[in-house]
């Protein structure tokens, strides 16, 4: 086996760049194009434009909380690629999609049989949530094609290829594209379908996708039949990144609810440093997915002290950016805001979170980039129990403080961020330790479920 810069730790920054800048396309790619289907659904009027929030609300749950398909694919499909098995980092992408279409089938099944209470219980209205139903019955037949994408993702990142992932979704958004002003509008002879056009839009292009990444499957001549051990180590990977996820999910979703009791000027100023938040954390992640990787194919290849290296010249490097975002946004801070909004009272809660912003981003630069060394690594079971520990001894004490001082925002962001040091201590210790550098292509053998 040769010793090339990916196993023994000398990566240069371009061959980092090169996986995180098109998996940075990937990441933005679907959140653009919702930006766009928004904007043509937000002509049939608020109504429409309500419906489509409720519904991709769901949709968007449905998936968010599923992409071990692709974080988990990559960790155990890296170690075999490092390993210099090929072969077997494309069967276990083949299992991956088996998984995408059993879990997406039951998500299908689940949302159909749920879909009147769930849009109800959301919207609260009547009206909006027989429009969501309306669009969510439709759009839900796409979960199986996104979760087919996310195990293609999954697998072709294992084997370093960021690029033809980039290609495959953006042929099937530019399909979602072109098709939802035609089917929401009825143009060029298309019957008018309003709302639930846009559901139509987005399976046709999601299916474009789904067959793009099932066609690069086929052609790698691996066996395409099940093999239940696999999806059974997969799934048990997969429940500890389930568990991760809903502690995030938790702790923003309290933060969005504690913001709403101070006013409708904290809740949109909370809401738009979340986002710009968001934003940065795809950049971050993109560089994240470039660690997991590489950090990966190290350890498959028996490189213990190549990983080791690795993970902390990529750590550097994610840190160095994040401080270079965190002066932008600092220079930035009485310009940037007015993007946004000119409601006084909304700018005046803006610059309370907005310092919050700008202290955390080096902190973020750290914490995503060692999170994808030991994703990389197969340490999900740390991660799972880490997460949860700082969400419930860091996060929620100061939110539920935060509610009943009335401390504002200023009390929802110290608790996101002491959410956010807890976890850069936490995986710092773990890197530094060096329990994580386990070699082998084998995860399951070496990791295990803890």
């Amino acid at each position: 086996m040769t010793d090339s810069p990916e196993v023994t730790g000398d990566t240069t920054a371009y061959t980092v760049f090169r996986l995180a800048l098109p998996a940075l396309g990937v990441l933005v790619a679907e959140p653009i194009y919702l930006l766009f289907d928004i904007a043509v659904v937000g002509r049939l009027g608020a109504l429409a434009l309500a419906g489509l929030a409720v519904g991709g609300l769901v949709l968007t749950l449905v998936s968010t909380q599923l992409t071990f398909l692709s974080y988990g694919t990559t960790a155990r499909a890296s170690r075999m690629h490092g390993a210099g098995d090929s072969r077997g980092a494309v069967r276990e992408g083949v299992q991956a999609t088996w998984l995408a279409l059993g879990i997406g089938a039951l998500v299908v099944a689940l949302v159909q049989l749920l879909a009147r209470p769930v849009t109800s219980a959301i919207a609260g209205d009547a009206a909006i949530a027989a429009a969501a139903e309306d669009w969510l019955r439709i759009a839900i037949f796409g979960a199986p094609l996104i979760l087919i994408a996310m195990a293609g993702n999954g697998w072709m990142r294992g084997v370093q290829n960021t690029v033809r992932p980039l290609r495959f979704v953006v042929a099937g958004l530019a399909v979602s594209a072109v098709a939802c002003p035609v089917l929401v509008h009825g143009l060029w002879g298309a019957p008018r379908l309003g709302l639930e056009g846009s559901a139509v839009a987005n399976v046709a292009g999601q299916s474009l996708s789904a067959s793009l990444f099932v066609g690069a499957l086929v052609v790698e001549r691996v066996s395409l039949g099940p093999q239940w051990t696999v999806m059974r180590a997969q799934m048990s990977q997969g429940r500890d990144l389930i568990l991760r996820s809903l502690a995030f999910q938790a702790c923003f979703l309290a933060a969005a609810a504690v913001a709403s009791r101070f006013g409708a000027a904290a809740v949109a100023a909370h809401q738009v440093v979340l986002q710009l938040w968001n934003l940065i954390a795809l950049t971050l992640d993109s560089l994240a997915i470039a660690a997991q990787a590489l950090v990966g194919a190290a350890l498959g290849a028996g490189r213990a002290l190549g990983a080791t290296r690795l993970s902390w010249r990529i750590t550097r490097w994610s840190t160095v950016f994040a401080v270079g975002l965190a002066l932008t946004f600092a220079i930035g801070y009485a310009a940037i805001p007015g993007l946004f909004t000119t409601d006084r009272a909304v700018l005046e809660e803006i610059s309370i979170a907005w310092w919050f912003l700008v202290a955390i981003l080096p902190v973020a630069g750290v914490v995503f980039a060692l999170d994808g060394v030991l994703l990389g690594a197969g340490d999900v079971a740390f991660l799972r129990n880490a997460t949860l520990a700082c969400a419930f001894v860091g996060f929620l004490p100061l939110i539920l403080l935060s509610m009943l001082h009335d401390w504002g925002l200023a009390g929802i962001w110290t608790g996101l961020a002491l959410f956010l040091i807890l976890r850069m201590l936490a995986v710092v210790s773990r890197v530094g330790a060096g329990e994580w550098a386990v070699v082998g292509s084998d995860l399951q053998a070496n990791h295990g479920s803890r």
